[in-house]
């Protein structure tokens, strides 16, 4: 992260993790605060080694991590994850589809992420995923300039993608029509056909109405090379 950019997100998160003095003891600063959070997390130490680099008790290095994960957590919801609420947002998304990657229609592109964790006491293989280590799933919808509309956060690693969105809050959501997509529109040529707005993803999802998948299969038809290419 380069100072800069360091410095712009501790004017966000400072505010909500600065802490008064006390007659006792002077209050860490919110900058050392947010530089041994991000320390913890970009390098995965344990609590106890941030504690001797950092010179602060284990104690307080747990909580410090938990309070300043949770401003993070509150300022860039408040600020960059900003899920479209209507249908006019989700058609400007699918404008800068159309614009920049000549993809009609398209209101957003989905994947999961495994983010690596330690296996967590007595969970035996629920966070085992299938390519060889513990995690748990970051499901994320970006539109077309990768920035997160929509986020699912924490399931268990064994999950595949699509078992995962469907028991999300936000795929249920899409499936029974609450996040305001708009409604089928004539595409192109198609002017006695009506097409959905959709999201697009790889192999692993089902193929719904709201969600279109590439053409599976070898030896494919030039329409549907061009698709997945598209895709």
């Amino acid at each position: 992260m380069s100072p800069d950019r360091f410095e712009h997100l501790l004017s966000l998160v400072g505010p909500i993790i600065t802490k008064k003095d006390t007659r006792m003891r002077k209050a860490i600063e919110p900058a050392e605060r947010l530089s041994l959070t991000l320390h913890y997390l970009t390098y995965g130490d344990s609590q106890q080694s941030n504690s001797f680099a950092y010179r602060i008790v284990r104690s307080t290095v747990a909580k410090i991590i938990r309070e300043t994960c949770d401003a993070i957590w509150v300022v860039l919801h408040k600020e960059y994850l900003k899920p479209p609420n209507s249908n006019k947002e989700w058609k400007e998304i699918a404008d800068e589809f159309q614009r920049l990657w000549s993809f009609p229609h398209c209101a957003g592109a989905i994947d999961g992420q495994h983010l690596a964790i330690q296996c967590p006491f007595n969970s035996g293989s629920l966070y085992y995923n299938c390519k060889g280590f513990f995690s748990i799933v970051l499901l994320a919808v970006c539109d077309a300039h990768y920035s997160f509309t929509l986020v699912d956060i924490g399931n268990y690693g064994s999950n595949n993608d699509s078992g995962v969105l469907s028991h999300s809050t936000m795929g249920q959501a899409l499936e029974a029509e609450r996040l305001n997509l708009p409604s089928s529109e004539p595409l192109g040529g198609w002017r006695d056909h009506p097409f959905p707005y959709f999201l697009i993803d790889d192999e692993a999802f089902a193929l719904r109405q709201w969600m279109q998948r590439p053409f599976s299969g070898r030896k494919l038809p030039e329409d549907q090379r061009i698709f997945n290419y598209r895709q």
